[in-house]
């Protein structure tokens, strides 16, 4: 005869000391922690695990995605590098072209071939009337090499064209580093006309430099201007030729007329600004006249002007001289 198979009973739990006999003893809980994941489900991440949650399941299929963990930093995307260009594209982009640029050439050039046709009339020999040229161009670059830096964020601000200074791709060190050597080469330049011609032409520059800084957004904008083509004709009556320049002096007609010219390139280098400096409060001279002629008008009153007064110059030069010897 089978014995029949009774079931096993589970052992009684320890009783805690102090437990009265006869008391029944509290069955084992179970310690908190994570729970062991069903039959056919997926795991439950507890924890310090490195497993995002998971997300989006739908029946018939169960999607995850994996999420960085709270305060962690997120990368900044890596910086869009700037086109770099070819050809003579490139060749634009060069320091050397973009100093030029932003040296004002073509007033530079103007004003350096004026004065040395200005020179030649006034019957300086032709190894002067380089010197004229060289000199005379230095001191342009300078001078617009110092305007677009001093307007550097106004003509950014305006997007003008044309500003390497403005738009980056030429960089202040630069500009202000050619400024400095340009000083270094206007000095002996000035000086191999002769004391007298080269401390006045120094002094050109040095008032285009402060008014850069000065008058030019008010009515007398005209000042530093006049001012400057003043002392053209006498830098170069003095002048000579190998630091040894004249005691003639300039005709005092020549000097009115001069500074008469330097009111007109004023006008005429403020036309193609004037809504920029509408925009930003100017009230100078140019935009005065601008407002109450018109843009059109005043260029066509500025050439008309400027023509006057070159055919003036070239009355009392022809007549009476450049000096007064």
């Amino acid at each position: 005869m089978a014995r029949p198979h009774l079931p096993r009973r589970r052992p009684a739990a320890p009783r805690p000391a102090g437990t009265p006999v006869g008391e029944p003893v509290a069955e084992p809980t179970t310690p908190p922690g994570p729970t062991p994941p069903a039959a056919g489900s997926a795991p439950t991440p507890g924890p310090g695990s490195k497993t995002g949650p998971t997300t989006g399941s739908t029946t018939g299929s169960t999607s995850t995605a994996t999420a960085e963990p709270a305060g962690t930093p997120v990368a900044p995307p890596p910086p869009t590098p700037r086109a770099r260009r070819t050809g003579p594209a490139r060749i634009l982009d060069a320091t050397p072209v973009l100093l030029v640029q932003a040296a004002h050439p073509r007033q530079a050039v103007a004003t350096a071939v004026l004065m040395s046709v200005a020179a030649a009339l006034a019957d300086r020999p032709t190894r002067e009337l380089g010197l004229v040229l060289l000199t005379v161009l230095v001191g342009q670059a300078m001078l617009g090499w110092h305007n677009d830096l001093v307007d550097r964020r106004r003509d950014a601000a305006h997007a003008t064209r044309g500003k390497p200074l403005a738009d980056g791709r030429l960089d202040p060190g630069t500009a202000w580093f050619a400024l400095a050597c340009g000083l270094l080469a206007l000095v002996p330049l000035s000086v191999a006309h002769g004391p007298t011609a080269g401390l006045i032409y120094l002094g050109s520059v040095a008032i285009g430099l402060l008014g850069n800084l000065t008058l030019r957004t008010g009515v007398l904008s005209f000042v530093p201007w006049a001012a400057a083509f003043a002392t053209y004709p006498a830098f170069l009556s003095y002048g000579g030729w190998g630091g040894v320049g004249t005691d003639e002096a300039p005709q005092p007609a020549m000097v009115l007329l001069a500074a008469l010219l330097g009111v007109g390139v004023h006008l005429l280098t403020a036309l193609w600004g004037l809504v920029a400096d509408h925009e930003d409060g100017w009230t100078y001279l140019p935009l005065r006249l601008g407002l109450r002629l018109g843009a059109a008008r005043l260029l066509a009153l500025t050439a008309l002007y400027l023509g006057l007064v070159t055919v003036a110059i070239g009355f009392v030069g022809t007549t009476s001289g450049l000096g007064t010897g």
